[in-house]
């Protein structure tokens, strides 16, 4: 077992933790945190959801109000939008006119993965005031509802994905044929703002970019409504990563609403991760001994594996047999990078160290990865994961993401959710769950 204090100078621990503070501190905007100044200029969901796990070790006032503000962006019908523009920032593509969204305050019209109820039940573990989180609770129940209506309206136990960015895993290569089948015909000249702000070599392809478009322009195009998108969009994929932390989440608000005495919600949400563990099941893949992603409109499932094939673990109930096999394919993984865990595969030939979610390393995916193993009883492994983590915080900073096999910086500087990853779950000092 490797334990982080021994990866991590002693000496170096506390500054880091400062630093950790500082970060979030000149991040926040009051009510809610950008994800890093530039490059990310308005709340993003997931990220808030994990960021408040980072406050909640030092304000939990601040903590709650993060997915408060989050959740005061929620749409009419459930969804929580993965970009809420609580400010106007030119520097920023593509900005709240492109999404078309009509809603108030303006946001995109795509969701992101609902890591929200995990994060509020550990908040309500560690003292949060209980009445708002009951209040939290009531709107996350409400997305989840969303979830199973709009984005399985079949009931087979997976949710879709519009678009690649929902799963927040934006160039997986694990999207490159669906993708393929999208028409950037009508996309037309747009001007990319990420580019400017961090080495193109690190961030999505313009072929890739394209096709981002085009489905931000037919969501627009059709009001964003849920049935015509259902029905036409051309890129409908359940992500085993998205459907993995829906899973944890359903079940984890079925926990907080027990515990809370709302006993309606607390059936509906197991209800629902029931529909879900059996889809779930679904999406695995014999021949690679491991969970992948499915197009639902041409039937195809992907070919490799990438950071999300452990995603289930975290979703919890994996079978003994299927969690040994990816734990026997994440230690294969281990001899092939210098850091745990890279976003895909290191022995397919797509695989790049440096490019956003095509090989990098991540500490929210180590995070999810790390509990998901302790839970399923490889906790040796799960504290090598998390050492990883804090070396290579230490090492290159509080990057948006990690080289796999050099562990330098990648993407933003200090970035909010790698800060509040270090506070709550990597740093030596963090409280033990």
């Amino acid at each position: 077992m490797t334990d982080p204090s021994d990866t991590v100078d002693a000496a170096d621990v506390g500054a880091l933790d400062d630093k950790a503070r500082a970060i979030l501190r000149q991040n926040d905007q009051g009510d809610y945190t950008v994800p890093t100044k530039g490059l990310y200029p308005f709340q993003w969901n997931w990220d808030s959801a994990l960021v408040a796990l980072g406050f909640a070790t030092f304000d939990m006032d601040r903590a709650l109000r993060e997915i408060e503000t989050l959740l005061a962006a929620q749409w009419a019908d459930g969804m929580v939008p993965h970009i809420v523009f609580w400010q106007d920032d030119t520097g920023y593509f593509p900005g709240h006119g492109e999404w078309g969204t009509a809603v108030s305050p303006p946001t995109s019209g795509i969701t992101q993965p609902p890591v929200a109820a995990s994060v509020l039940i550990r908040l309500h573990q560690m003292g949060g005031e209980v009445e708002r989180v009951r209040r939290l609770l009531v709107k996350l129940d409400r997305w989840h509802r969303w979830f199973a209506e709009a984005r399985d309206p079949d009931g087979r136990g997976l949710v879709a994905i519009i678009h690649p960015w929902e799963s927040g895993r934006d160039n997986l290569p694990d999207w490159d044929r669906p993708l393929s089948y999208v028409d950037t015909s009508k996309v037309g000249t747009y001007q990319r703002r990420d580019t400017q702000h961090v080495d193109a070599a690190q961030r999505p392809l313009k072929a890739e970019y394209d096709k981002y478009m085009a489905l931000v322009q037919f969501g627009r195009d059709h009001g964003w409504n849920a049935e015509a998108i259902a029905s036409g969009n051309p890129f409908w994929v359940a992500d085993v990563g998205m459907n993995a932390i829906l899973l944890r989440a359903e079940r984890d608000l079925a926990t907080l609403a027990t515990a809370l005495g709302e006993a309606v919600i607390a059936d509906a949400a197991t209800e629902r991760a029931e529909r879900l563990a059996a889809g779930l099941e679904t999406l695995w893949h014999d021949e690679l001994g491991g969970y992948v992603s499915l197009d639902l409109r041409h039937g195809d499932k992907a070919d490799t594996l990438s950071a999300g094939t452990f995603l289930p673990l975290y979703g919890g109930g994996i079978a003994p047999g299927r969690a040994a096999a990816l734990v026997a394919t994440l230690r294969d993984w281990r001899d092939k990078v210098a850091y745990l865990v890279p976003s895909y595969d290191p022995n397919v030939e797509r695989f790049d160290p440096v490019r956003y979610w095509r090989g990098p390393v991540w500490a929210i995916v180590n995070f999810m990865v790390a509990r998901g193993l302790a839970d399923a009883g490889y906790g040796e492994l799960a504290e090598d994961v998390r050492a990883d983590t804090a070396r290579l915080i230490a090492q290159s900073g509080f990057a948006e993401y990690f080289s796999a096999t050099t562990g330098e910086l990648c993407g933003g500087k200090d970035f909010s959710w790698t800060a509040a990853m270090w506070l709550a779950f990597a740093s030596p000092s963090a409280s033990a769950e």
